[in-house]
């Protein structure tokens, strides 16, 4: 996602298993203790799946274009 001073920031972007729910906290505390506080995302967002290349690996690429423009939501 875009940032204003450090060019881009990390963005958490998660797929939910049918039928569970999570809420952006528990990632955040989940992920909190294996990283450095500088590669915590300032925000978590819920998509529906991850795009994919033709040969079946994540997109990272299209995950960058689709959240170039995002603004992180107020209150947070």
């Amino acid at each position: 996602m875009s940032h204003p001073k450090w060019s881009e920031r990390p963005l958490a972007c998660v797929v939910l298993v049918e039928g569970e729910t999570l809420t952006k906290q528990e990632v955040l505390d989940h992920i909190k203790p294996s990283l450095a506080k500088w590669q915590i995302p300032d925000d978590v967002v819920f998509i529906p799946e991850v795009p994919k290349t033709s040969v079946g690996k994540f997109s990272k690429k299209t995950l960058r274009e689709q959240f170039a423009d995002y603004v992180l939501p107020e209150g947070n």
